[in-house]
């Protein structure tokens, strides 16, 4: 019986053991990188101009430009060049086979007339709506591209609503004498009363049984197209150009195989609503390097749709390297979500810098979404000036900005459990490594659902200057290993609320924290620091709730 004991004791032990370690164990095998087919074009080029197009930023190309593009894809492809000069134009459909390109000089200038934009099925944040036509678009289309080092201009701020609090009194008074119209509460400018009006209806523009285009049209002007949308195309590349001042999302590529970004500039005003630079939604095998993003909403998006809409779609973006790109700012530098229903996997960011956006890495889903992202390596990121969060996940995404106004005063999440359903989204297996930020809200951030929470995460080799350091709710699997804070507001410097399986290795806190780690929720369990500097505390730990210190294990 003796023998027995000890065998038994020796098999829970090791046992134990292996469950202190397995989230370190448990590291999915890296799948392979995509290869990203690339485009070919003949040789054959067609100037604009000799078609009878005019740069002279007064004359309307949209006839010339568009016939230009016909006839060079009926000949079997080609270059469709435009030279130096202001062309004025509406809405442009690209056509299969043809590389759109512009000289340096060139300035690609999209009309602010509404009537030469007609109302079309599209999408809107991942549902099918009815918009205003995108200024340049193409569908089911193969080789096609955008080059050259000239400028793509939506003229955007002809439909943008602008709030009164993110400009200063003197552009506001100017916005509102330009015309337009303003909110009863006069806190935001519309430019024109059917802007206004759509303003006020729940998800204007959303298809539904029953409706039609009739129905939207005195809402017309609220309904923004994204400047450059291509849905179901193979084979794409934008090089070199400047796309800027869209009414709403720059880059939308939606159901597109082989998209390939590079060198491209996306601009837009930080205070655009919904000025996303792209948003790479349901795509398969993608590549965008050595761009650069200053716009005002997120930088680099993945989506895949939106609730069942999205589900029922049922096409994860896939197989996507983002590597050498510099956001500016933005909501996000990269981002994932909150549209994506249909999932996400196999994603590679790696060799990127954010420069004053709201969030670093921004991570953001709700209920009703439903989706997986998974699979997801993040690689030498380096951060500065960031408002809020270094490091995000949250799966109570709400549609408000991610940092609040001076004087803002937000409600608390408040905690419930509900059953797990297709509409229960999923954030798992994110990989994140060798990241500096110098400057932040808060280093690392992490909140998901009671009934789901993130899980198998690994974050190391972390150097952070923030505020606050980590807070972690709703999670199990977490791996920290190798992070460096210097904190401001460091009481406590690492928060844990209702998560399991947490591993923190090697944490060294630069400034002595009052409060080491904080411990909170009935449900927390199996929490492991060890290898840091806690002794420079004046609290080690301290525990909340009904928790009690068994829940956790220090080991220097």
């Amino acid at each position: 019986m003796n023998s027995f004991k000890k065998h038994y004791s020796r098999t829970l032990k090791s046992a134990l053991g292996l469950l202190l370690v397995l989230p370190q164990l448990c590291k999915a095998q890296e799948p392979a990188r995509p290869i990203v087919q690339q485009v070919n074009f003949k040789k054959d080029t067609l100037n604009i101009g000799n078609y009878g197009a005019k740069g002279d930023g007064q004359f309307l190309n949209t006839t010339t430009i568009n016939q230009t593009i016909r006839t060079c894809s009926e000949r079997g492809g080609g270059v469709v060049s435009i030279p130096a000069g202001i062309w004025l134009t509406g809405p442009i459909e690209m056509q299969s086979n043809v590389n759109l390109h512009l000289k340096r000089d060139a300035v690609l200038l999209f009309t602010k007339d509404f009537d030469q934009y007609k109302l079309v099925e599209s999408n809107w944040e991942g549902e099918p709506a009815w918009r205003n036509q995108n200024p340049i678009s193409g569908k089911n289309l193969n080789n096609i591209a955008i080059t050259g080092e000239g400028i793509i201009d939506g003229n955007g701020g002809a439909w943008r609503m602008v709030k009164k609090s993110k400009l200063t009194t003197s552009q506001w008074n100017n916005l509102v004498a330009s015309g337009g119209t303003v909110d009863t509460d006069k806190e935001v400018w519309y430019p024109s009363a059917s802007s206004l009006k759509g303003s006020k209806e729940k998800k204007a523009g959303i298809i539904r049984p029953g409706t039609t285009v009739e129905d939207f049209k005195d809402v017309k002007d609220f309904l923004r197209p994204n400047l450059l949308v291509f849905t179901n195309c193979k084979k794409v590349l934008l090089e070199g150009v400047t796309i800027q001042n869209s009414p709403a999302w720059n880059i939308h590529p939606l159901l597109c195989e082989d998209l390939t970004l590079r060198k491209v500039s996306v601009r837009n005003p930080w205070y655009g609503q919904n000025g996303d630079g792209v948003d790479v939604e349901s795509c398969k095998n993608v590549l965008i390097e050595d761009c650069t993003f200053d716009v005002g909403d997120d930088g680099i998006c993945i989506k895949s749709g939106r609730d069942k809409a999205g589900r029922e779609r049922g096409k994860p973006t896939e197989n996507v390297i983002v590597r050498n790109n510099v956001v500016y700012h933005a909501h996000g530098g990269f981002v994932i979500g909150s549209e994506m229903s249909g999932g996400a996997r196999n994603i590679w960011v790696e060799d990127c810098s954010f420069i004053g956006t709201d969030i670093g890495l921004r991570f953001k889903t709700t209920r009703g979404r439903g989706g997986v992202v998974e699979n997801i390596f993040i690689n030498n990121i380096n951060m500065a000036d960031i408002p809020g969060e270094a490091i995000l996940f949250d799966m109570y995404y709400a549609a408000v900005d991610p940092v609040a106004l001076a004087g803002e005063k937000r409600p608390a999440v408040k905690t419930v459990t509900l059953p797990v359903t297709e509409e229960t989204p999923q954030f798992k297996n994110f990989y994140i490594k060798n990241i500096v930020a110098k400057g932040a809200s808060k280093g690392i951030f992490l909140r998901g659902l009671p009934e789901m929470h993130i899980q198998h995460i690994w974050i190391e080799n972390a150097t952070l200057e923030a505020n606050k350091g980590i807070e972690i709710i709703e999670a199990s699997q977490v791996n920290l290993k190798n992070i460096t804070l210097k904190t401001t507001e460091n009481n406590p410097l690492i928060a844990i609320n209702n998560s399991t399986a947490i591993n923190l290795d090697n944490i060294q806190a630069l400034e002595a924290p009052e409060l080491y780690i904080e411990v909170a929720g009935e449900k927390s369990s199996n929490i492991r620091l060890s290898k840091s500097n806690t002794k420079t505390a004046k609290v080690v730990s301290q525990f909340k709730g009904a928790i009690t210190n068994k829940s956790l294990t220090i080991k220097n």
